[in-house]
């Protein structure tokens, strides 16, 4: 990725120099279709760029990353390409104070999903065409200053193979063979968005009437690949829409500024979702093509509701710069499930919160890698990294407290506020700081110095003393800080005391909420109550805290969880307990005692399917290493118990089937696998449906029961793309050397294999049975990561690095060799060294919590 970058110091002296007044794009796409031995394959890209110089005579440089650029021009004069363009950077001198540049170059496709990503459909040979740029990745597709400072209206015109339809953020009309498209609103690069191909297209609409008696009128499309479209169900994408577009508008007092709202799922997609103003792109797999939990459907509309809040949070009020990319993501986050749960079907959303995302959280907070809220953004590698779980998940649970502290009004308030004094501008965290200073009355400069400008998780732990009686004397939260990020924070929590009641439930029978402040608070409301079998520090989920246990509350757990009647505390003290497993102070073989013994209670499907990922990891990475034979087959006997007494054709059913498959290993673990694909062996109710033989295959072949007939045989029954995807991850799964090399080479040695087959190479290469398989690469892949790191994109980048990380080697010698690669390595990239050091504390963190499992069978 050499000289790619553009450092935070760049791009504000570019803004203080620079403004925008437009674009204007034309873009040929027919190179997308027809056989090409160019290489690599490209498209015509011509861009008219507008703007001013508040210095005459200054220079700047405008940014481009194609192949060859055909002609420049700088206020009529001809440049030499050759000269001004380095393959990244087009040099611009002798600014005057109006100018206009044009630049006529030749982009290439995508292979990796960034840039303008082409698809071609291994089902009917069709090809698809989508951009996706955040955070600088729209320089791949025309020429632009690409920051999100210097926002400007966009107008795109396209020019699609015959029998195309082409989309862009503004509405469009084929006029002459060319796809022309309506200027945008202001909008900084990173949203501008392109989708070209044959499409399958579904259309509504939405209408809202306001107080004054004006009607908002939107129209709504949703389009998929042919090849999905059987498994479209557009509708519930539609109804989610109104419903937070009703939610959003009733709420933030701004109606939504960018027309028509087009939703694309797409193929091969890095991320979940990119709120395109006007045209959101989604991952494809948000199309299910088989049998799925309502967990699924859950996901979907919170990705569908947060993009949405990113319509006002980030697009049409956008951060300065990367630094405060929480402005957008985080309260893209928190909105998503909050508009969820009260607008829509999925009113459980903030137990998937509590048990899911802040688990994200709570891990990369305890990372090297951790950071404020705010964070410190040298560069675009550094932007590129920090869409992580402290930017998203953490900032989101920050917001969750925020509204706790100042109220739900105030803060939506301050939101309305926020949009109208900022729209279609970029703003800086005191920005909003201030309109909620003013909304609340609350000191929102010590609050911010607390929870955006630090970095680092609390823990809270209750200590209860009791009278002779039997009752509570006093009752302390005591608050902890790890000590490389010492401080203390003031939480506004709800302290919960459960018993439980003569039919065995384990109920709450008191409740105070209170602020917390300092290592010690006592909670003076609850003196005198009855002793508690359970205290729940943040219960109900108000602030963000790693809640620990006293003895005899940890005591109740371990014998009556599954008595817990409240699926939200539930879901809390299961993620406390994961914590205590991380952290190497519950043993993983007791983490995992407590899923085959309570999960099979468990009411919430989100929660299960956790709890499920949980176990796997705790067996995989904190088990000691001679129980996990032992632990294995224990978790294979819990599934397969539980997937019998399932109610048929339930969703826990399919739950535990799919763990099932995850976690079986033996001779007549697999036979049944095989016998559910071909028939000979059933299970009532269970569907075998195209997806879930896929999850049957997958153990199978890494077990070297499926072989590559077996996996070609079903790759012809589903000759797909997703098909394709899931035969090169079982096939990269088969436990031979040839194999492991062959995957090795094809990820590491060569750039031929899309983003999504990368993934699934990467996914299939490294299974936890194959351990001695795969030692060899340990030392390989320390050889390898520089040299990776500077040659490919950094989205494939980070795919190697993190997926290809030796994690299984889990001993000491893989340690030091981790440790010695830092050691030599410090002038690496800075991004690169974060992606090891994160993967050494995964390490570091595996081989304590090895010790404390081993240290119980003592």
């Amino acid at each position: 990725m050499p000289g790619e970058n553009l450092s935070r110091d760049e791009a504000q002296q570019r803004a203080a120099l620079l403004s925008v007044d437009g674009y204007e794009v034309f873009l040929d796409l027919r190179s997308a279709i027809g056989e090409s031995d160019q290489e690599p394959r490209t498209f015509r890209s011509v861009t008219t760029l507008r703007f001013r110089s508040a210095e005459p005579g200054a220079s700047s440089f405008a940014d481009l990353i194609a192949p060859s650029v055909t002609a420049v021009s700088l206020n009529g004069k001809d440049l030499d390409p050759a000269e001004v363009f380095d393959g990244t950077r087009i040099t611009l001198e002798d600014l005057a104070a109006e100018n206009e540049l044009v630049v006529d170059a030749q982009c290439a496709y995508s292979r990796t999903g960034e840039g303008m990503h082409r698809f071609v459909d291994p089902e009917d040979g069709e090809v698809y065409l989508y951009t996706q740029y955040e955070p600088a990745d729209s320089r791949r597709v025309f020429a632009n200053f690409e920051q999100p400072d210097l926002k400007a209206p966009f107008r795109f015109e396209v020019q699609a193979p015959e029998g195309w339809t082409a989309w862009s953020n503004g509405t469009g009309e084929l006029t002459d063979g060319v796809w022309k498209f309506a200027e945008t609103k202001p909008i900084s690069t990173y949203i501008t968005a392109v989708v070209a191909g044959p499409y399958h297209y579904v259309t509504d609409s939405y209408s809202r009437t306001f107080e004054d008696g004006t009607t908002l009128e939107i129209p709504l499309g949703a389009m998929c690949r042919k090849g999905l479209a059987r498994h479209f169900d557009a509708d519930d994408v539609f109804l989610i829409t109104k419903q937070g577009l009703d939610f959003f508008h009733d709420n933030f007092d701004y109606p939504y500024p960018f027309g028509k709202y087009d939703q694309a799922f797409v193929p091969e997609y890095n991320l979940g979702a990119m709120e395109n103003p006007g045209l959101v792109t989604f991952r494809e797999e948000f199309i299910f093509r088989g049998k799925v939990t309502q967990a699924s459907y859950e996901r979907r509309a919170n990705v569908i509701l947060h993009e949405m809040a990113h319509m006002w949070f980030g697009d049409l009020v956008t951060m300065r710069w990367w630094d405060d990319l929480w402005l957008k993501e985080s309260f893209a986050d928190f909105m998503g499930s909050f508009s969820m749960v009260e607008a829509t079907r999925f009113t459980n959303g903030w137990i998937t919160f509590a048990n899911n995302r802040k688990a994200w959280a709570y891990r990369a907070d305890q990372l090297p890698s951790t950071h404020p809220v705010t964070a410190d953004i040298r560069d675009l590698e550094d932007a590129k990294l920090n869409f992580d779980g402290i930017t998203y998940a953490k900032g989101a649970s920050v917001l969750k407290q925020l509204v706790a502290y100042v109220g739900r009004d105030a803060f939506l308030e301050g939101a309305r506020r926020y949009f109208k004094r900022h729209a279609y501008g970029n703003t800086r965290l005191g920005d909003l700081l201030s309109v909620l200073e003013e909304t609340s009355g609350r000191d929102m400069a010590s609050w911010s110095r607390a929870w955006l400008q630090t970095a680092g998780v609390n823990s809270l732990t209750p200590q209860v003393i009791l009278n002779a009686e039997g009752r509570i004397t006093e009752l302390s939260v005591l608050q902890e800080a790890a000590e490389s990020h010492p401080e203390i924070r003031p939480h506004r929590v709800a302290v919960g005391l459960y018993r439980r009641t003569p039919d065995g439930e384990l109920t709450r029978y008191a409740r105070a909420e209170l602020d917390v402040e300092g290592p010690r608070t006592v909670v003076s409301e609850l003196a005198g109550e009855e002793a508690p079998e359970l205290v729940l520090v943040n219960d109900d989920d108000l602030t963000y805290c790693k809640i620990r246990f006293d003895e005899t509350s940890l005591a109740t757990l371990r014998a009556h969880l599954g008595d817990l009647t409240d699926p939200l505390a539930r879901a809390l003290c299961w993620s406390a307990l994961w914590s205590l497993t991380r952290d190497g102070l519950m043993p993983a073989r007791d983490f995992i005692g407590l899923v085959l013994r309570f999960a099979g209670r468990e009411s919430d499907i989100g929660v299960l399917q956790m709890l499920h990922t949980w176990a796997d990891s705790a067996l995989t990475f904190y088990a000691a290493p001679e129980w996990r034979e032992e632990g294995g087959r224990a978790l294979a006997e819990g599934a397969l118990r539980e997937l019998r007494i399932a109610e048929p054709g339930s969703q826990n059913q399919l739950t535990w089937a799919r763990f099932f498959a995850a976690v079986a290993s033996s001779a007549a673990d697999l036979q049944l696998l095989q016998g559910l694909l071909d028939g000979t062996a059933k299970i009532d109710g269970l569907d075998v449906d195209q997806e879930l033989r896929w999850s049957f295959l997958g153990p199978l072949a890494s077990h070297g029961v499926a072989d590559e007939r077996a996996l070609a045989a079903e790759l012809a029954r589903d000759d797909t793309a997703s098909g394709k995807r899931h035969q090169v991850r079982c096939l990269a799964a088969r436990p031979s050397e040839a194999v492991k090399a062959q995957a090795w080479a094809s990820v590491v040695e060569s750039d031929s294999l899309s983003n999504a087959l990368v993934g699934a190479t990467i996914a299939g290469f490294a299974q936890s049975s194959q351990r001695e398989l795969i030692a060899p690469y340990a030392p390989r892949y320390f050889a390898a990561i520089e040299r990776v790191w500077a040659e490919r994109s950094i989205q494939i980048g980070m795919d190697v690095v993190r997926g290809l990380f030796p994690i299984l080697q889990d001993d000491q010698g893989t340690l030091d060799a981790t440790d010695l690669w830092l050691a030599s390595h410090e002038s690496a990239a800075p991004a690169l060294r974060r992606l090891v050091l994160e993967a050494r504390d995964d390490l570091a963190r595996s081989l304590r919590a090895q010790k404390c499992d081993a240290a119980a069978a003592s």
